[in-house]
């Protein structure tokens, strides 16, 4: 690889596409290297993760309960995110099973309202990383959640190599199709920081993750095309949901 793919520049990048964290003026031409940038998703991760770690990490510190150490720390990423990714995750489900062709689908995904499937989807997902979270607290193992993070953040630049940018705008489209080895990249960083925090029970985790983006992908060409922002952004929920379990029936 060359020494110029990538540049610290993409850090500060990737934080703005996938945070609300303040970050300092970029230049104009720091948003060309967008595409380039994705192989720090895993260090948006940390950085949403960390703080929310802490958090719950008071809250377990003060004997309170787990499940309310889970509950802080999913609303800090909610928040430290903008709810990007559960607004993704929405409107898939709304746009994915609500639409009866592409066209359809893809309207109902750019619709701002929410709909049932939407609404369900939010409520499962969002309740079954509260339980598994603080089942993990539980036993221990809080600091595993930057991992999962890192890991869940690694796996949306393969979405975004594997299909097509289903309609012609959208942050998505914005972004751009990132380079083979920069998404590689992306994924080696996140191993890494995953086999620092959790061990060998990281590469049970690459093999489910690495299944749930098979499924979303098939699921994405079929209904729409292609990938968008949305089906990112859900991908990111399910990958993390879909570790947490795994390491959960790990430690368990």
């Amino acid at each position: 690889m060359r020494k110029t793919d990538i540049k610290l520049l993409d850090i500060p990048v990737a934080l703005v596409l996938l945070t609300r964290l303040p970050v300092p003026h970029l230049p104009t031409e720091a948003f060309s290297r967008q595409a380039k940038a994705t192989w720090a998703f895993p260090l948006v991760g940390i950085a949403v993760a960390l703080p929310a770690c802490c958090l719950a990490a008071v809250v377990l510190w003060l004997e309170l309960p787990p499940q309310l150490a889970a509950g802080i720390y999913i609303a800090c990423q909610i928040l430290l995110s903008g709810a990007m990714h559960e607004d993704g995750l929405a409107d898939s489900a709304d746009g994915i099973w609500g639409g009866l062709n592409p066209e359809r689908r893809l309207e109902i995904m750019k619709d701002s309202q929410i709909g049932s499937y939407g609404v369900l989807a939010l409520i499962l997902v969002i309740g079954l990383r509260w339980v598994v979270f603080s089942a993990l607290f539980t036993l221990g193992h809080l600091w595993s959640l930057i991992a999962i993070a890192a890991l869940s953040r690694a796996s949306m630049p393969f979405l975004m190599l594997g299909l097509p940018n289903a309609r012609g705008s959208g942050l998505s489209r914005q972004v751009g199709r990132p380079d083979k080895h920069i998404v590689f990249l992306g994924a080696a960083v996140a191993t890494a920081i995953a086999l620092v925090l959790c061990g060998a029970v990281t590469w049970v985790m690459l093999i489910g993750i690495g299944l749930a983006i098979i499924a979303i992908t098939a699921i994405a060409k079929t209904k729409i095309g292609g990938q968008t922002g949305d089906i990112l952004g859900a991908s990111q929920q399910l990958s993390e949901l879909t570790a947490a379990i795994i390491l959960l029936a790990y430690f368990t």
